[in-house]
């Protein structure tokens, strides 16, 4: 049998320059994109634009868009994915310069809640009108977005319950369930429950939460109490 000669390495060495001068650049190409459509979405304060306007800032051409997105669903995954992760590591930063894994935790739900109220004006919407429509509409993906928050919430309720300051429980279940109720709250920031009522506070949510996770599960309430 014939040995195939192995690839000179200079053949190697142009072959990996020239594909990571195209990674480069597709990856510039994407930021423009995303970029266009942060500063419609800040201009507009609504992601009701088009995949042309988007274009047309971007100063690319449509068949470029579309080398890289589906459509404009794609690009909106894209942006909030980037919002989500971004998020994720503001908040481990602030976390990680504390001491206490009860007060880590508490900062960063205390960061979720503020970072997820609806604003216009901000640069990286973690839950506005668009993030809701994308729930509705592409749950798998929504929740793949999700990862860098989900990890990081269960690490610190997971270093809490190691340090004695919660019970042990199933921190994964947990770190969504916390999440699901900050992120649900700061979307109704500003509505009050009722007439008499005022809006719910980054404290109130703390506490609520704290309790959910202290607190005795059902389970084993009712086997002590048969």
């Amino acid at each position: 049998m014939t040995a195939v000669p192995e690839e000179p390495a200079w053949r190697q060495r142009a072959v990996e320059r020239s594909t990571r001068a195209a990674k480069l650049r597709a990856e510039q190409r994407v930021q423009r994109f995303l970029d266009s459509a942060q500063e419609l979405i800040a201009e507009k304060g609504t992601t009701d634009f088009t995949v042309q306007e988007v274009v047309d800032r971007s100063k690319q051409s449509l068949r470029s868009f579309y080398q890289h997105f589906d459509g404009k669903h794609e690009l909106l995954l894209a942006l909030f994915e980037d919002a989500l992760s971004t998020s994720a590591a503001e908040i481990r930063e602030a976390a990680s310069g504390m001491s206490d894994p009860l007060e880590s935790l508490r900062l960063a739900v205390d960061m979720l809640y503020r970072q997820s109220h609806p604003s216009p004006g901000v640069q990286r919407p973690l839950f506005s009108d668009f993030a809701l429509q994308l729930l509705v509409k592409h749950p798998a993906q929504v929740a793949t977005a999700h990862i860098p928050l989900l990890t990081l919430f269960t690490e610190l309720i997971e270093q809490a319950a190691e340090a004695g300051a919660i019970p042990a429980g199933r921190p994964r279940r947990q770190a969504s369930l916390v999440m699901q109720t900050i992120m649900f709250a700061a979307q109704a920031h500003g509505v009050p429950a009722d007439s008499h009522s005022h809006p719910v506070t980054a404290e109130e949510i703390w506490q609520f939460c704290l309790g959910g996770i202290s607190g005795v599960p059902a389970t084993a309430g009712r086997s002590a109490a048969g």
